[in-house]
């Protein structure tokens, strides 16, 4: 019966009508607020990872006086030995079997670690590195390392938790946006602490020796600000139980043997060679972006203005690339803002150091524009990486009849933080190459003339090769490499529709579109895969669907998750009252 003439619908709420703005599915108590509650550790992983990209390199060759080579071969010793524990630390949460789920415990475990090794990160006990050079190099190598095995114990679990707890396609870019909007919640903070204090001690337009102090005790506040943001994610997350987990023997062929099938999948293939082409290129810009503005610029004493006006550039972009993301794919804000990232690094290539009179505000101006453009578009190419992740779990499930978000998230967290240490060693070792000094001899020269260090044409143009041309490079393999990922919507839709319909079934019929979509983002023959075995026999099941189109199985998936929140709500209600009485 149609609305009576006169009539309207009631309007909505202020709330609903905000979430339908903006493009956010799902009520409050089931959907955002557990968003929240697993973002909060985000506040970690984008806040301590933004303060040693801006700093630690610096810290190492300007404050401690270490060698940038020996800095360099210092980060990548801890990257190698972060390649050791990422893998170990994947298998792990995919065999852990307990009450409260397989990754949540872990980040409690990972918590005195992390505050410990942060800390000491910005504190040599007195070492310095022109003096005592191999002692200064052990001693921030062995730390490093130290610190990458705390952050792999929270980042990996983590990580794997996303796909279980958000297993719709769409949800799961909603609940990367929430922890890219607590990434920035966390850097903020982190920045402005960390500008605060070393302003307080004089240390803000030039780091050198005298800033020791005043970096340990930005160490002591970080650690103890992301100690809460990490606890409150253990604290609120929910998981299903993992005691019902059966794990098939494990023996050193069966672990390399995980991490070969993983490459069995054409959409992970795709989606790695893209993140490594895309970490390639920002490892090497943040590396350099330092030096870039010290000796090229010259406009360091602007330092933590510009890295300022870079985080605002990219939070920017996030209502954009969200848009874009909902509407039209994954894939389709990195295509679109990606040209952006290459124009702002190609404005670095030919800067010019500020003088006086009217160049001086000319190459300001150029400086700000290529601050703008450069994190605007890198935004980008990072929004599709982060989302695009979680659903290359369901492709593998489809392949290996198994749940291995560790194994696969081992690579996303490697990726994201082992290439960046890789490429610090690459930049040392370049810019050394190039003859750029740093340390002692730096620190005196400066002292003395009240002037930057005369650096060599040569030592300038390594600056600028490492700052704008690698990263242009490697950022148009990676826009290459990302028109080429091929899965959808639609395409996940139906693995996990078939994967859900395998596991109730135990076999399962797929119609002639349904088995070449799966194939063609596996990149396997259906009968080669899990998916299209039926080694006991069973009856296959076709996928039903409503009258909407939708797949029967996943609305029951759907209302069994909302069920088993509502559950976990009450219980912690429960516990809540019991306390207080």
């Amino acid at each position: 019966m149609g609305k009576e003439k006169g009539t309207s619908s009631p309007p909505l709420p202020l709330g609903e009508r905000v979430k339908k703005a903006i493009g956010v599915k799902g009520d409050f108590k089931t959907a955002i607020l557990p968003m929240i509650n697993y973002s909060f550790a985000n506040m970690y992983m984008g806040g301590a990872g933004y303060i040693i990209n801006m700093y630690y390199m610096v810290f190492l060759t300007d404050v401690v006086h270490l060698d940038i080579k020996l800095a360099g071969v210092s980060i990548m010793i801890a990257t190698l030995w972060d390649a050791v524990t990422d893998p170990i630390m994947g298998i792990i949460t995919d065999r852990t079997r307990s009450k409260t789920g397989r990754h949540r415990r872990y980040l409690l475990f990972g918590l005195i670690p992390m505050a410990v090794s942060y800390t000491l990160l910005w504190n040599g006990f007195g070492l310095d590195g022109a003096a005592a050079p191999g002692k200064a190099m052990v001693y921030y190598t062995v730390v490093y390392m130290a610190y990458k095995t705390a952050y792999t114990i929270i980042g990996v679990p983590h990580t794997a938790m996303l796909p279980e707890l958000a297993p719709e396609y769409d949800l799961r870019t909603q609940y990367n946006s929430m922890g890219y909007l607590f990434n920035s919640a966390g850097m903020v903070p982190s920045f402005v602490a960390t500008a605060l204090i070393l302003a307080l001690f004089g240390c803000n337009s030039n780091l050198n020796s005298s800033a020791k102090t005043p970096m340990l005790i930005v160490g002591i506040v970080l650690s103890l600000f992301y100690c809460i943001a990490v606890w409150l994610t253990y604290h609120n997350v929910r998981e299903k139980s993992s005691l019902d987990m059966v794990n098939p023997p494990l023996d050193v062929r069966a672990i390399i043997n995980e991490y070969i099938q993983v490459f069995r999948s054409k959409s992970f293939r795709e989606y790695f060679f893209m993140s490594v082409a895309y970490q390639f290129s920002t490892g090497f810009y943040s590396n350099t972006k330092v030096y870039y503005i010290k000796y090229l610029a010259n406009q360091y004493a602007f330092y933590a203005i510009h890295n300022a006006i870079a985080g605002v550039a990219e939070a920017a972009a996030f209502p954009l690339n969200y848009a874009l993301t909902m509407k039209h794919g994954k894939k389709k804000c990195g295509s679109i803002v990606t040209p952006l990232m290459v124009a702002g690094l190609a404005l670095g290539f030919f800067m010019q150091p500020a003088g006086t009179g009217v160049s001086k505000y000319i190459w300001l101006g150029v400086m700000i524009l290529s601050m703008l453009l450069y994190p605007f578009g890198m935004s980008g190419l990072g929004f599709v990486s982060t989302n695009v992740f979680p659903d290359l779990t369901d492709v593998d499930e489809a392949i290996t009849g198994r749940r291995r978000e560790g194994v696969l998230s081992t690579f996303n967290t490697f990726i994201k933080k082992s290439i960046g240490g890789v490429m610090t060693a690459l930049v040392g070792f370049a810019l050394g190459g190039f003859g750029l000094v740093t340390g002692e001899e730096v620190e005196k020269y400066e002292k003395a003339n009240n002037a930057l260090f005369p650096q060599t044409d040569t030592a300038i143009l390594g600056v600028r090769i490492c700052v704008a041309l690698v990263p242009i490079v490697a950022a148009l393999v990676a826009l290459f490499l990302l028109n080429r990922f091929k899965m959808t919507k639609e395409d996940h839709v139906i693995v996990r529709a078939a994967v859900a319909a395998k596991h109730k079934y135990g076999a399962v019929a797929l119609s002639a579109e349904e088995k070449e979509a799966i194939e063609k983002i596996t990149g396997q023959k259906m009968e080669k895969m899990w998916l299209g075995q039926n080694d006991d026999g069973s009856q296959p099941h076709s996928l039903e669907k409503n009258e909407n189109g939708e797949y029967v199985i996943l609305l029951e998936l759907e209302e069994e998750r909302k069920a088993f929140l509502e559950q976990q709500k009450a219980l912690d209600e429960e516990r809540k009252a019991a306390a207080k009485s």
